[in-house]
C-alpha cells in the first residue's frame, strides 16, 4: 500500500512537473523522468499532453490533426475520408447520424479557424457513447508560427466534450476540458535566446438549447470559442503581465531617475488641482 501510495505521489508531482516544461521537449523530457523513475512509464505516457501531430489523408489529399481520440492500435481515422490509415479492417466508427454532424462540424471549425487563427490546422472528431444517450467529441486546433528576428512559436489547443442529450427537454449538458500547449522561441544576433512554454487546462460545464441535431455543432462552437478567449484574455493579462512587471522591477527601461521625476510631476499636479478654486454654483 505505502508502495502504491509513494508511486501515485511521484507522479502527480512528475506531471506538475511536465505542465511546466517547454511542450515541444515533452519526449525528450519524458525519456528523462522514466530514466530516473521506470515504474513511473505507463503513467508519464497515458496522461502527458503533448503537441498535436500533423498527417496526410491521401484520399482527399488534405491534412488532419491526430491524437489518442482518433487513435485505434497504430492507426488514426481522417474526418475527410472516415478511414484509418494505416487501413484497420475492424477499427471504430461514429454511426451514419454521427458522421454527418462530424462532417457540418469539421466545415465549421475550419471557417472558425480562418478567422480567428488565419491560418493554422483543425480536425474535429465525433463518436457515440456508450449508452447511446449521447457522444463524445474533439475539437482540435494547431497554428505554428515563425516571425523575423528568428522568433517561431506553436500553440494547440485540444477540447473534449462528453455530451449528454436530454430529448425531453430539448437541451443536453455540455462538459468541456480544453489542454492548450504554447511553446515561444526567440533567438536572434545580438539580442540571446528566450524560450517560454507551458500547458493549460481548463473545465467547464454548461446546459444548452437543442433544437436539432445541428444545434450541437453550434453549442460547441460557442463554448470552444468563449473558453480560447478566455484563456488568451488569461494569458496576456496574467501570464504576460506578470513576466513584463516582474522584468520592469528588476531593470526599469527609463531609468530611477527618470520615474522619481515622473512620480514628482504627477504628484505636483495633483496638489496644483488640489489648490484651485472650486467653482460656485449658480443661484437658481
Amino acid at each position: 500500500y505505502m508502495g502504491a501510495k509513494m508511486t501515485d505521489t511521484q507522479l502527480d508531482h512528475a506531471l506538475d512537473l511536465m505542465r511546466r516544461l517547454n511542450p515541444q521537449d515533452a519526449d525528450e523530457n519524458i525519456s528523462g523522468l522514466i530514466t530516473l523513475l521506470p515504474t513511473l512509464a505507463e503513467g508519464l505516457e497515458s496522461n502527458t499532453d503533448r503537441p498535436l501531430k500533423i498527417k496526410r489523408d491521401k484520399e482527399k489529399m488534405r491534412d488532419y490533426l491526430i491524437g489518442d481520440i482518433n487513435r485505434e492500435k497504430d492507426s488514426y481515422r481522417s474526418p475527410w475520408s472516415n478511414a484509418y490509415d494505416p487501413p484497420l479492417e475492424e477499427g471504430i466508427l461514429p454511426s451514419e447520424r454521427l458522421r454527418d454532424l462530424e462532417i457540418l462540424a469539421n466545415s465549421a471549425f475550419d471557417t472558425y479557424r480562418s478567422l480567428y487563427y488565419e491560418g493554422g490546422l483543425s480536425s474535429v472528431y465525433l463518436m457515440d457513447a456508450e449508452g447511446g444517450s449521447g457522444f463524445e467529441a474533439a475539437v482540435l486546433i494547431k497554428k505554428m508560427s515563425e516571425g523575423l528576428h528568428g522568433t517561431k512559436g506553436c500553440w494547440d489547443a485540444i477540447h473534449i466534450f462528453a455530451v449528454q442529450d436530454k430529448p425531453a427537454a430539448r437541451n443536453a449538458t455540455y462538459k468541456l476540458s480544453s489542454t492548450f500547449l504554447l511553446w515561444i522561441e526567440s533567438a536572434g544576433e545580438g539580442q540571446g535566446s528566450t524560450k517560454l512554454g507551458g500547458v493549460f487546462e481548463r473545465q467547464t460545464e454548461q446546459d444548452m438549447q437543442v433544437a436539432d441535431a445541428a444545434a450541437h455543432v453550434a453549442n460547441l462552437g460557442h463554448m470552444v470559442e468563449d473558453m480560447e478567449n478566455r484563456m488568451r484574455a488569461m494569458l496576456h493579462e496574467g501570464y504576460f503581465g506578470k513576466a513584463k512587471s516582474i522584468i520592469s522591477q528588476v531593470r526599469s527601461q527609463d531609468g530611477t531617475a527618470a520615474e522619481r521625476s515622473w512620480a514628482d510631476l504627477q504628484r505636483a499636479s495633483a496638489e496644483a488641482i488640489a489648490r484651485m478654486p472650486k467653482r460656485e454654483k449658480a443661484a437658481p
